[in-house]
């Protein structure tokens, strides 16, 4: 049973129903398995808890936070 974690950003919940669900059926697709094998787990992170290059995500402009 496949269990995809995807670190991000929050996102709405409607972004994050549409992204659920096409890495279920690409896994679905590629293994030949069930929908319902497949487990996604979204684990977002705000400014606060990251960083890059050394400074705070929170500290960034909202333009580099990529």
């Amino acid at each position: 049973m496949p269990i995809v974690t995807v670190q991000q950003f929050p996102r709405s919940l409607e972004h994050k129903r549409e992204l659920a669900r096409r890495i279920t059926e690409a896994f679905a697709d590629v293994y030949g398995m069930p929908d319902d094998s497949v487990q996604v787990f979204f684990n977002e992170v705000d400014g606060e808890n990251w960083a890059k290059g050394g400074v705070m995500g929170c500290d960034r402009p909202q333009a580099g936070r990529n």
